[in-house]
């Protein structure tokens, strides 16, 4: 019985540590580890790196682009190869080209990887669950272009946009408008027609995300993106300015063919589909202006009307030798 290692009180030479106390670990376990870091400094929260010099920050330039597929902190993707082609021309900021292993390649790959070369922009290659992954299953084509958060522009820098060039000021206002493919709309017909800036408000419309990138293409990286707190407080401000407000809608005062405030400083306000224009900033409005129709359509999208308008808006400054 002597041998018998199972009996009462035996030792058990291959058990390791400690057999009394915890050594302070559950003390240490009840201690607070301080004050709640900023959203802007917790991995986990969707706002993290966008605080001033945060690790997703606009100014950080940073990244091997040794790992592919993971999508940086704060950051967003242009994908697909026209919408990734067209911003690398603009030299917009980028973090990371990423590029789908063994893909067909083409002379925009090609192309796209010269201009990402030669602009110091790191390349890495991810499969197609990564990248689908990266770029929330759009269609990417096989390349996608990580960008640090859109850098909104002031209602001055917008303004100076006009002085610079010595042309009479052209802005859009877009009020309630939350489908990105009409922002990008927007954003090509206000390059195509000389619009000095566009105006967001930042609750309840659309922003500057990947998706406005993709149907923008160019045009995002050429035409200034304004975000302020308060839509009309900003229309009111730049009345006072000298701007003509002229709000758009389906009963306006006067059609895009009669504008004569057209040749004055202007802000062409674009309501939502539908729903029009806002009451205050109906009111706000020096003109309301509607697009002529004899259809039996009762409204068109917002970026078709804000193409029409900014037509007729050229037209009659061009008449009238204004730029």
């Amino acid at each position: 019985m002597a041998g018998n290692s199972s009996r009462r009180g035996a030792v058990r030479k291959g058990k390791k540590g400690a057999t009394v106390g915890s050594g302070g670990v559950r003390r240490r376990a009840l201690e607070g580890k301080g004050p709640t870091p900023r959203a802007e400094e917790r991995p986990a929260h969707k706002k993290y790196g966008n605080a001033k010099g945060g690790p997703g920050a606009a100014g950080n330039r940073g990244g091997s682009g040794s790992k592919g597929g993971r999508k940086q902190p704060g950051s967003d993707q242009v994908a697909g190869r026209n919408a990734v082609l067209e911003a690398l021309q603009e030299s917009v900021p980028a973090t990371q080209l990423t590029v789908m292993v063994r893909m067909d390649s083409d002379e925009r790959v090609r192309e796209i990887m010269r201009l990402a070369t030669a602009q110091g922009v790191p390349i890495a290659e991810a499969s197609r669950t990564d990248l689908d992954r990266m770029t929330d299953h759009v269609v990417h084509q096989g390349v996608a272009l990580t960008m640090p958060p859109y850098e909104y522009a002031e209602i001055e820098d917008l303004l100076k946009v006009a002085s610079d060039a010595f042309e009479t000021p052209l802005l859009i206002a877009l009020d309630g408008i939350t489908d990105p493919r009409n922002l990008g709309a927007i954003l090509r017909s206000a390059d195509a027609f000389g619009v000095h800036g566009v105006i967001l408000p930042e609750r309840r419309s659309v922003s500057m995300t990947a998706a406005v990138w993709k149907v923008a293409a160019g045009a995002a990286g050429r035409v200034r993106v304004a975000q302020v707190t308060n839509l009309n407080r900003t229309l009111s401000a730049l009345k006072g300015d000298g701007v003509f407000v002229l709000g758009m809608d389906a009963d306006g005062d006067v059609t895009t063919r009669g504008l004569d405030l057209a040749t004055q400083p202007t802000v062409l306000v674009v309501g939502a589909e539908g729903k029009g224009l806002s009451r205050l900033a109906r009111e706000i409005s020096d003109q309301v202006v509607s697009v002529p129709m004899t259809g039996r359509s009762e409204s068109l999208n917002a970026s078709v009307a804000a193409a029409i308008a900014l037509y007729e808006i050229s037209g009659v400054r061009e008449a009238q030798g204004h730029a």
